[in-house]
């Protein structure tokens, strides 16, 4: 990782490393934890609250929700999450003002570069109020945008866009410069294009055990 970040001109401390550990034992969690790892992240609720729930000292971590966000779920893991990366539908953002909170939740708006629904993500053309409504909330922190390269598309076409609506909502949220993009098999193009949030799995974990 610092060889590209070198290449590119960048610091180590410029991009925080998010082990994704979903599908992996609370255990592992727990050995990275001891080892120095903060960041985790998990993409379903019922992950977030096994991890938590197996080991106490885990609550100390930060814990980052990347998967989709159901509504019906998304207070829930407000509650339990440090960061949420998916916020693409006020939707969401309407539950979680709904609910109590003790702390304010780093928020992501996923934009989809791609227009395919089922992979989440607000379009570029809703893009804009959808960062108005999270930052209007008082329970939601505009870190930035998040998305996932398409499927068949060169990575860094596909990061270059992101960096370029990273840009463009800057306007209107100066303070929302993160990006977090990038995954086992593209975090390099993920950094040439201003990543500060990788989501790293198998090439840290390797694969689960179970082989799910």
């Amino acid at each position: 990782m610092q060889a590209e970040l070198s290449l590119c001109g960048r610091r180590r401390d410029e991009v925080q490393v998010i082990v994704v550990t979903k599908y992996h034992t609370p255990e592992l969690a727990a050995v990275l934890s001891a080892a120095g790892q903060r960041d985790f992240g998990e993409n379903t609720l019922q992950g977030l609250h096994a991890k938590l729930e197996a080991d106490p000292a885990l609550a100390s971590a930060r814990w980052h929700f990347i998967g989709q966000l159901q509504r019906k779920k998304a207070g829930q893991v407000a509650r339990l999450a440090s960061a949420i990366h998916s916020i693409d539908r006020p939707e969401l953002v309407d539950r979680i003002d709904r609910i109590e909170l003790d702390h304010a939740v780093d928020a992501f708006v996923q934009v989809s570069l791609d227009g395919q629904p089922d992979r989440g993500g607000v379009s570029s053309d809703e893009l804009d109020h959808l960062v108005e409504r999270v930052l209007s909330s008082p329970h939601l922190r505009l870190e930035g945008l998040m998305a996932v390269a398409p499927l068949g598309e060169d990575a860094d076409q596909a990061f270059e866009r992101l960096q370029e609506l990273s840009t463009r909502i800057q306007r209107i949220a100066p303070e929302a410069q993160s990006i977090s993009a990038g995954m086992s098999g593209d975090w390099q193009a993920a950094i040439r294009h201003g990543a500060t949030h990788l989501r790293i799995g198998t090439a840290i974990t390797g694969k689960p055990v179970s082989g799910r």
